[in-house]
């Protein structure tokens, strides 16, 4: 009997995914479990729908994605800091204030854990860096930290 799994079964299957079992199977533990529904028209049509729209969701992020990584690729990014005795920089400059500094200059959201220093930016200087916008798609930018 085929049956699409409406959610995760050891041994079967994933959720949302078409399998065949047995028919034993099917009544007497994925049906009144409601683990699994009969894989008439209906269920195999809204399994499709699901699947076209989890597709043009992935193909839209993706698109934005890329916008957004052309217009920061190359780009820099000044920061300003605190100068203490011999002209060090008091604290560091994190991947969380270069996600603000994003933020703020270009409209663009990201999460502090997708930013990637190369190394501790913790003087004055320009540092490259590395921003993950989605699966597969990152720009490299440069961060120039300057005194107040």
């Amino acid at each position: 009997m085929k049956v699409v799994l409406l959610q995760d079964v050891k041994g079967s299957g994933k959720k949302g995914e078409l399998v065949n079992v047995s028919d034993g199977y099917a009544r007497n533990f994925l049906f009144p479990r409601k683990l699994a529904r009969e894989a008439d028209a209906q269920a195999i049509n809204e399994l499709k729908n699901a699947e076209q729209s989890k597709k043009y969701k992935v193909e839209t992020e993706t698109a934005q994605a890329k916008t957004n990584a052309e217009k920061l690729n190359g780009q820099t990014l000044t920061m300003y800091g605190k100068a203490g005795k011999g002209g060090k920089l008091f604290g560091s400059v994190t991947s969380k204030e270069i996600a603000a500094e994003l933020q703020r200059k270009f409209g663009i959201s990201v999460d502090k854990r997708k930013v990637v220093i190369d190394n501790d930016i913790k003087s004055f200087g320009t540092y490259n860096c590395e921003v993950k916008l989605y699966t597969g798609v990152s720009a490299k930018l440069k961060v120039m930290v300057t005194e107040e």
